[in-house]
C-alpha cells in the first residue's frame, strides 16, 4: 500500500484520528521522546550493561543529582552496548515519491523515520489488532518509569502462570523460581517469558490493577489512541494496538538504555541457583546480528499472528519497524528484512 503524507489524513489514513488528538503524528513522536519526570529515561546503555555484568557498584534506588536512577543487580551477559541519540526535530514529510515499495505478508506494517517522524511505509497502520507479547514493551516502560529497586528478589507464584481470559502458553520457568527484578525484566524482554511479565505486574506498588492502570495511562499520555491493555504479558487477545501507536511506543522505548540493552541481548544463561536456563532472544534478526537493532520485541498468539517491533538504524537513519499479523515466523522475518533493505536505499531527507 502506497500512502502520501502531505497531510495528517494522508499519512495516517483515518480522518477519525484528527478528532482523537489535536497533535500531529510527528508532534506525538517528539512529545513521547521528550517526556519529563522520568528518571529512568536517563539510564544509559553503559549502566544497563553494568546490570547485565553484575557490577554491584552500578546502581541504587536514589536518583543522582543529574536525575539518573541507579540500581543494583547481579545479572550478567556478554552482549555489547547499543547507543542511540534522542530525536531532536520532527516534521511530517511527503513520501508519495517513494517507489517500488515491497509487499508484506503481515496484516499491518509501519516503517517510520525515528528522528523526524516521517512515515516511509504504511499498511493498515491505524487499525487496532491484538498485539500479543509486544505488550511487554509497555510493561518494560512502566517498570522503568517507576524507578523500582531492580535488585529486589521476586519469587514466581502459580498465579503468574495463568490469567482470566488469557491464552495458554509454555514456559521454562516454574512456580517457586526466584530472581531479581532486573532478571525478570530480561526474561520478559529477551525471552518473552510470560510468568516473568506477570510477576513484574504483581509486585508493582498497588499490584496488578495499579500496573494495568499505569500501562493504559502511559499509552494515553503518549497519544496511543487505539491502544488498550488488559494485562502485562500479551496472552490476552484484548490487548490491542495499531502499528501507528506502536511506532510511538517503540520510539519512546528507544530512549531507555535499560530497555535497549535488555531487549537486544542475543543470549543469556539465567542461573536460578539450582538450575541454569540457557536462553536465546526470540528475534532471529537479533540473534543473527546482521542488523544494528536497538530495540526488539516479538509476539505471538493465534489472534495476533506473528508480530515484531524494532528500532534500528538504516543508512545512518534511526528507523522504527512494526509488523503485526504475519502468518509465520519466517514470513515475519522475511517481511522485516524486505522492509529494512528497501528503507536502507531511500534518500535521507534533511
Amino acid at each position: 500500500m502506497k500512502n502520501s503524507n502531505k497531510s495528517l489524513m494522508h499519512v495516517l489514513g483515518m480522518s477519525i484520528l484528527l478528532s482523537m488528538s489535536s497533535s500531529s503524528f510527528a508532534e506525538l513522536i517528539m512529545d513521547a521522546s521528550g517526556g519529563k519526570g522520568q528518571a529512568a529515561l536517563n539510564w544509559s546503555s553503559e549502566e544497563a550493561k553494568q546490570l547485565l555484568n553484575g557490577d554491584v557498584s552500578a546502581l541504587n534506588e536514589e536518583p543522582t543529582p543529574q536525575g539518573s536512577t541507579k540500581i543494583t543487580t547481579s545479572v550478567r551477559s556478554s552482549n555489547g552496548v547499543v547507543t542511540h541519540s534522542a530525536p531532536k526535530t520532527v516534521q511530517i514529510l511527503d513520501n508519495s515519491n517513494y517507489s517500488n515499495q515491497p509487499s508484506v505478508n503481515a496484516r499491518a506494517a509501519l516503517v517510520m523515520d525515528g528522528q523526524t517522524g516521517e512515515v516511509l511505509y504504511s499498511k493498515n497502520s491505524n487499525t487496532a489488532f491484538p498485539i500479543a507479547s509486544i505488550t511487554k514493551l509497555m510493561t518494560a516502560v512502566v517498570i522503568a518509569d517507576a524507578s523500582l529497586n531492580m535488585s529486589e528478589k521476586i519469587t514466581l507464584t502459580q498465579a503468574d502462570f495463568s490469567c482470566s481470559g488469557c491464552k495458554s502458553s509454555s514456559s521454562t520457568l516454574r512456580a517457586g523460581d526466584s530472581m531479581n527484578r532486573a532478571e525478570a525484566l530480561l526474561f520478559a524482554l529477551m525471552k518473552s517469558e510470560n510468568p516473568a511479565a506477570a510477576a513484574l505486574a504483581r509486585t508493582f506498588p498497588g499490584g496488578r490493577a495499579a500496573f494495568i492502570s499505569a500501562m493504559n495511562a502511559k499509552a494515553k499520555s503518549l497519544g496511543m489512541n487505539s491502544t488498550h491493555y488488559l494485562e502485562s504479558t500479551g496472552l490476552h487477545p484484548g490487548n490491542v494496538s495499531s502499528a501507528r501507536d506502536l511506532g510511538i511506543l517503540v520510539n519512546t522505548a528507544s530512549q531507555y538504555g535499560l530497555i535497549r540493552q535488555f531487549s537486544t541481548t542475543p543470549s543469556y544463561d539465567f542461573n536460578l541457583g539450582y538450575r541454569v536456563l540457557k536462553s536465546n532472544n526470540t528475534n532471529a534478526l537479533v540473534r543473527n546480528g546482521g542488523w544494528n537493532i536497538n530495540i526488539s520485541k516479538t509476539g505471538y498468539i493465534n489472534e495476533a499472528g506473528r508480530c515484531v517491533v524494532m528500532h534500528t538504524t538504516l543508512n545512518n537513519r534511526p528507523a522504527v519497524v512494526v509488523l503485526l499479523g504475519a502468518d509465520t515466523s519466517a514470513a515475519r522475518t522475511n517481511d522485516a528484512t524486505r522492509l529494512m533493505n528497501w528503507a536502507s536505499q531511500l534518500p535521507k531527507r534533511i
